[in-house]
């Protein structure tokens, strides 16, 4: 395997109607991979429509003009694929792997929706997916234990107003009083051929997909308003340690130490990258060493850092670690901090570069090594960087940090505003 590019090709074209279509070819298994990015996510929400990409991830498998619920996922299922979808602050992704005979179907099944949910929204249906997302709230966020980090980080990293101040999940205040003419304007803002990028990866070929693409989305009309997404890249400096800690009902002290850096995609967020790997990842990592191995302040599978990829704003640089028995909250975010900071003044070895870089290289061809895997990065970089073929700089980008720039990248993002969260269980609070 090839230390650096994408070694296969991609294809591009455009519909009139301005879907972007990307194919890559590969005839090695009679498998295809179908991926439709969308360009909305929980940054594009207005004011009290906080949640909504998110619960149209759900909406979208509830039937459309030519497909009654659940009949998507059956439908697929039966002829042998797979299917998902997820949400976060960029974008809404669709996907379907299926074997290769079974492409046309796909793609009917995903026009049908992108061009005939609207017809089909109930209240009933509306009602229904509500409830799932509550669900899903309260079973992925509030009753597991640290499970609302990430609701209270986001708002402690960016400002009220940012794009990025809410998770993807949204408020249940909002979906609850917005009524189902408000949830089908959304949809039909955001769904839209000219919002999207169809990727298809694996046994076929460009010409056949940009035929079938033309024959099953062509007539789906442009959208000519879509709101532009709110600009999250300046997010002015407080000068201050954003505080917050939580009793609640977990088994040992946790902290978090986060930090704003550069947005994904960019040279320096590539640096931030490595850095990262280099502080949290694995049992070589600078934590690991120190605080599980070493002083034994952290639980040891419990301890780590890893940068959020977010492409419109700073994104987040986060640590964590969880308290072994007896030792206090304040300790370890001591211990936490002072490995962090030690980033800046500790050089990095060329061992833990190389290591950091290895493991980089094995994750990077893990993922290109399914056509899933190949069609979802496609996706995002023609839907985030206008190119999808800009996927074949990741790799060299992460391969050509240096020591000396995660020094200076260190200095810069940590002498900015840090996050400081901490969770106490409760009978110790």
């Amino acid at each position: 395997m090839p230390d650096s590019g994408y070694p296969w090709p991609i294809e591009t074209s455009r519909l009139d109607n301005g879907l972007r279509v990307v194919v890559s070819e590969d005839r090695t298994a009679p498998a295809v991979a179908v991926n439709l990015w969308y360009d909305v996510g929980s940054r594009h929400e207005p004011t009290g429509q906080t949640g909504f990409a998110h619960l149209f991830e759900h909406l979208m498998f509830e039937g459309s003009v030519n497909v009654a619920k659940t009949e998507h996922m059956k439908l697929i299922q039966g002829s042998g694929g797979s299917l998902n979808a997820t949400t976060n602050p960029d974008r809404t992704n669709y996907f379907e792997t299926v074997p290769a005979e079974h492409l046309e179907l796909a793609l009917w099944l995903e026009a049908d929706r992108m061009g005939g949910l609207v017809p089909a929204l109930t209240q009933e249906t509306l009602d229904n997916q509500r409830d799932v997302v509550k669900n899903e709230r309260r079973q992925r966020y509030e009753n597991v234990p640290y499970g609302d980090a990430w609701l209270r980080l986001l708002p402690l990293l960016y400002p009220p107003g940012h794009p990025y101040h809410h998770a993807t999940i949204g408020s249940m205040a909002d979906l609850n009083a917005a009524d189902l003419a408000t949830f089908q304007a959304f949809h039909q803002t955001y769904y839209a051929p000219n919002n999207a990028v169809l990727t298809v990866v694996g046994d076929t070929t460009a010409s056949d997909v940009f035929a079938l693409a033309d024959k099953y989305f062509g007539a789906l009309p442009a959208r000519d308003d879509i709101p532009a997404a709110p600009d999250g890249r300046d997010v002015p400096a407080t000068g201050q340690t954003a505080v917050e800690s939580v009793s609640a009902d977990v088994p040992a002290p946790r902290v978090y130490v986060a930090h704003r850096t550069y947005p994904f995609g960019s040279p320096e967020y590539h640096v931030v990258t490595v850095l990262a790997t280099v502080l949290g990842s694995g049992r070589g990592s600078r934590l690991y060493q120190r605080l599980a191995d070493g002083e034994r302040l952290a639980q040891p599978d419990l301890v780590g850092a890893y940068g959020v990829d977010l492409a419109h704003a700073p994104a987040p640089l986060i640590a964590t670690a969880t308290a072994r028995p007896g030792v206090s909250a304040e300790r370890l975010a001591e211990g936490l901090a002072e490995v962090v900071d030690e980033l800046v003044t500790v050089p990095v070895t060329a061992a833990e570069l190389d290591r950091a870089k290895a493991m980089l290289s094995t994750g990077w061809w893990r993922q290109l090594s399914t056509v899933d895997g190949r069609a979802d990065l496609l996706g995002r970089y023609a839907t985030q960087f206008g190119d999808p073929a800009r996927v074949a700089d990741q790799l060299p980008g992460l391969l050509a940090v240096t020591a000396e720039q995660i020094a200076a990248a260190a200095a810069e993002v940590l002498a900015t505003d840090r996050v400081l969260l901490t969770y106490l269980p409760e009978e110790t609070s």
